[in-house]
Order: structure tokens, then sequence, then C-alpha cells
């Protein structure tokens, strides 16, 4: 299937104030944030990328017309000639479609319309998010279903406590956000084309298109409580680097495969909630 990436917004949250180097392309070891969830999508078989640029796109194209093979991969060079032990990206389809500065991400799908229609269903995400979740479960489990889309429903990442109170304003009771049993909403969707439609010029994809499905039954959520970390600010982005230099890379299913030597996977999303 096809991977609609959201690339494109200004990631006011992660700025430095001094770079205009777009959020997914934040690093996270030698590679960036969307080469990171490009990957997980590959690893299951999904390696046809559409990227909706905007802001920053230069930094991005620029990446990959110049992606070096060399970082992530075991090499040879002999005689001066390179010779790959292995590769990443060559495998892989990327559609560069500018969708405007400004565009909110629902009108950023609506301009890449035409290269997903047609098409049974597609992938789509906001490109700044990490997760192991089993995308082949739930995929296979919405296309057994009726509904026109469905997105990972995790539990909420904030450290906020709750408090309940009485006419009197006395606190009855306090707890952590996360033991009110809610959820939200993981970045990870599968959609039909249909939710296009459902769109309006300059509109969301969750708050126009996902709001009406809902209220029809046709939105299905996958929850998810394994390793999920968004990557908003600078602190959760030097946490993923914390975590990927000292070997705990839950998200990169793809090194299981290969079997490498690493400590055992700590839980990010403790520390995350801990911190």
């Amino acid at each position: 299937m096809k991977v609609v990436l959201f690339c494109g917004g200004f990631g006011m949250r992660m700025r430095d104030g001094d770079s205009d180097v777009p959020k997914p392309m934040q690093m996270v070891g030698p590679r960036p944030l969307i080469w990171h969830v490009m990957r997980y999508y590959a690893h299951f078989g999904h390696k046809e990328f559409i990227l909706c640029l905007g802001y920053g796109a230069h930094h991005i194209k620029d990446y990959f017309l110049n992606y070096r093979e060399t970082e992530s991969n075991d090499f040879v060079l002999r005689e001066g000639a390179i010779e790959l032990g292995g590769s990443d990206i060559a495998d892989w389809t990327i559609h560069f479609v500018h969708t405007g500065l400004e565009s909110p991400i629902g009108e950023r799908l609506r301009r890449v319309r035409h290269l997903v229609d047609g098409d049974e269903m597609f992938l789509a995400n906001y490109a700044d998010v990490l997760t192991d979740a089993p995308l082949d479960q739930m995929v296979k489990r919405f296309s057994d279903s009726d509904a026109e889309a469905a997105l990972l429903a995790v539990l909420p990442q904030a450290v906020f406590h709750i408090v309940e109170s009485d006419d009197e304003d006395r606190i009855t009771s306090i707890h952590p956000v996360t033991d009110m049993g809610v959820r939200e909403n993981g970045g990870y969707f599968v959609l039909r084309p249909s939710v296009i439609d459902r769109i309006p010029e300059n509109g969301d994809l969750v708050g126009d298109a996902c709001t009406a499905l809902a209220a029809e039954g046709k939105l299905m959520g996958y929850p998810y409580e394994g390793f999920w970390l968004p990557a908003d600010t600078l602190k959760e982005r030097n946490q993923l680097e914390a975590s990927y230099r000292a070997g705990s890379r839950p998200w990169m299913l793809w090194e299981k495969e290969q079997g490498p030597d690493l400590p055992p996977l700590e839980s990010l999303v403790t520390q995350h909630l801990q911190s």
C-alpha cells in the first residue's frame, strides 16, 4: 500500500528559532525522524511513499537526493569504489509533492488525492511519531471491516493529574490522566480514498473527516499499549536520541530481524511519563 506522510508543517514546538529544518528532519541517531517512520512501513512491505511537502521542503528533497547508504549500511571500499553490504531505500518509490506552506493536514491529503484514487486503501502518518505497533494486524482488522478509516489509539502521554471536587470545591480525588480509561489519536492511519470526500477545502483529516465518520460508526480504533512516543517537542526528541544511543530502539523492528547485539529494551513510555 502507498504511505502518505504529512511533513510540511511548521513544527513550532520543535523549532529552536534559528533553523528552518522541518520537524520530520530532526535527527535520531544518524537518520532523521522521517527515515525511521519510513523504515517502519518498509519493514511491513509498504515501500511507496507520498511526501506532502510544505515548510522546509528543500531539506527533505536534498536529503533523499543526496542519500548516503553508507551511514546505516556496512560497505567495502575496493579500489576507490563502494560495495554496499545492504541498502535502505534502493527499492523505495518516493513522490515529492508540494502541498502548500500553510495547508492543514486535510488539505494536504486533498492535494495528493490523484495518487491514491483507485486504491482500496492507503496508509497515512504525521511523520513524527515512532511505535512498534503490529501494523499488519491493524491493516488486517481494518480490511475485514466496513470502516472507512482507522487510527492507532494509544494511552495519553501527559503527566498531568486529574482532580475531582465537591460543591464546595473540596478535592475528593486525584489520579493520573492515564487512569481515566481514555485514549488519544496515535497518528497512524489506515484510510479508504472515500475519506477524502469528507474533507472540505482547507479542512482537517481528524477534525472534519474522522469526526464525521465517528458519528456514523465508520471510524475504527486500534488500541495499543506497547511502545509509542511522539517527537512533538525537543524534550521528546532528545529522549529518543538518548534511547537510540543507549541501544534501546523498540521502534526499529527491522533490527530485530537482523539480530543486532543490543541490550534489553526499556520502556520509553514509562520513562516519558515519569520525567
